[in-house]
C-alpha cells in the first residue's frame, strides 16, 4: 500500500486542487499573501500526509497527521477571511469548509485508529503470522470505512 491508496490523501488532494482553482482568478488572486499562504496550507496537509506515511513508524505518521489536521484548520481560516473579503461567495464557501471539516475528521480518525493499533510500523518487528501489506491493508479499511460513516 503506498500514501496514494489513502482516502485521507486522496480527498487532500482534492481540496488542494480545488483551492487553486479557486484562487487563480479574480480578487482572489491579487491578495498574494492570502492566496500564496492558502496555497501552501493545503498543500502542506497532503504533503504531510504523505511524508508521515513513508517514515514507516506509528509515532511519527501521528505527528505529521498533526501537522496536516493543523494545516487543514489553517485553510479553513484562511476561506473564512477570503469570504470576509469577498474574494469567495458564502454559497461557495460552505462546502469548502465543510471539506476541510471533512478532512479533519478523517486524519482524527486515522490517529485514533493508529494510537490503538499493534502495528507500529515497517521499521519495527511484524505481530506473527501477519506480513506488513496485510496490517496496512486490514488497518486501512477500518479507517475508510469509519470515515464514510462520518462524511
Amino acid at each position: 500500500m503506498y500514501f496514494e491508496d489513502l482516502e485521507v490523501w486522496k480527498s487532500a488532494r482534492a481540496l488542494t486542487s480545488n483551492i487553486y482553482g479557486i484562487t487563480k482568478d479574480g480578487k482572489f488572486s491579487k491578495d498574494y499573501g492570502l492566496r500564496d499562504q492558502i496555497r501552501r496550507a493545503s498543500v502542506s496537509i497532503m504533503s504531510n500526509i504523505a511524508e508521515g506515511y513513508e517514515r514507516g513508524g506509528n509515532q511519527e505518521l501521528i505527528q505529521f497527521l498533526s501537522i496536516a489536521k493543523g494545516s487543514c484548520g489553517e485553510v479553513r481560516c484562511q476561506l473564512y477571511i477570503a469570504g470576509d473579503q469577498n474574494y469567495i461567495d458564502q454559497n461557495e464557501l460552505k462546502p469548502f469548509i465543510e471539506q476541510c471539516k471533512r478532512i479533519s475528521i478523517m486524519i482524527n480518525n486515522f490517529m485514533d485508529h493508529l494510537k490503538g493499533s499493534r502495528y507500529k510500523g515497517s521499521k519495527y518487528k511484524m505481530p506473527e503470522r501477519t506480513s506488513m501489506k496485510e496490517t496496512l491493508d486490514e488497518m486501512m479499511k477500518k479507517v475508510n470505512a469509519k470515515n464514510d460513516k462520518t462524511s
